[in-house]
């Protein structure tokens, strides 16, 4: 095995890093460049990696063949309502699992975990079947229920909740402390980090939701926003640039909400992965 020098190590080691974070950022970039090119760039080959005179022609368009105000605040309006109710429920969930004793607990966990397996594309005609007898179908409600709950946020939850003493729990009992208080006033602002990092990946995951909005809704007016966007990109499939400019307005929204609780997206992770 090779022995370096630890100074060479490290820039080595910075390099490899500075190398994997271009390679990631680049294709953000690139969809921002081709947004602001002309199509007579657009089409050059090889394309050159920024535009020579930027310009917002595309989005402008895209305003203007789309309601995309009305879109964007769909897709805002439903990824929050999942978001603040899966919070809720999931983070209910993860406390009982966690720090509360009752019959068949383990077993009904064990099962939860088995279920992670199961690809969500096969609950969806069974699940669509159900939202049509609730009479949900083509509705905000259609699409907000299903992520009420997630075997992975409850999990994520349950796993970190066990990170609190038990000794802590009960001096709140013995205090006079009802359950519900107990998770309102200690177990939630102790699981701080993990409900943030929770909260991003599901409000990511509802934002950016193509499939199951396609499913249930049906009128126009109600399309979130990356079902408007792919229904205007069928029209204009050679419109590179048109496309660029509805992809940086889908991305744009949860790229700044992660850089705004990155600090406690990290911190989340790092005290999941430490604590037993």
């Amino acid at each position: 095995m090779l022995h370096l020098p630890a100074p060479l190590k490290s820039i080595l080691l910075h390099l490899a890093l500075v190398a994997a974070t271009a390679l990631t950022l680049f294709p953000l970039l690139w969809m921002v460049a081709v947004s602001l090119m002309s199509p007579e760039e657009a089409n050059r080959f090889p394309p050159p990696l920024w535009p020579e005179q930027p310009s917002l022609a595309h989005y402008r368009a895209l305003f203007a063949r789309l309601d995309i105000a009305r879109y964007a605040l769909n897709s805002l309006a439903v990824a929050t309502a999942v978001t603040a109710l899966s919070l809720l429920f999931n983070s209910l969930a993860g406390y009982a699992f966690a720090k509360l004793r009752f019959r068949g607990r383990d077993r009904l966990f064990g099962l939860l975990l088995a279920a992670l397996v199961i690809p969500s594309q096969v609950a969806m005609l069974p699940l669509f079947l159900l939202l049509k007898s609730l009479g949900l179908v083509d509705s905000f409600g259609g699409v907000v229920v299903p992520g009420l709950a997630s075997l992975f946020g409850i999990f994520l939850v349950r796993q970190y909740a066990l990170s609190i003493p038990d000794s802590l729990l009960d001096a709140a009992r013995i205090d006079g402390a009802g359950e519900f208080r107990i998770y309102w006033s200690l177990v939630l602002p102790l699981c701080r980090p993990i409900l943030v990092t929770l909260a991003i990946f599901t409000f990511m995951g509802t934002w950016n939701d193509f499939m199951w909005p396609l499913v249930i809704l049906t009128d126009s007016q109600r399309y979130t926003l990356p079902v408007a966007l792919a229904n205007l990109m069928g029209e204009h499939a050679l419109d590179m640039e048109l496309m660029m400019a509805g992809a940086v307005l889908t991305v744009l929204p949860v790229v700044a909400l992660f850089l705004a609780l990155q600090k406690y997206y990290i911190e989340g992770l790092v005290l999941g992965g430490v604590k037993e």
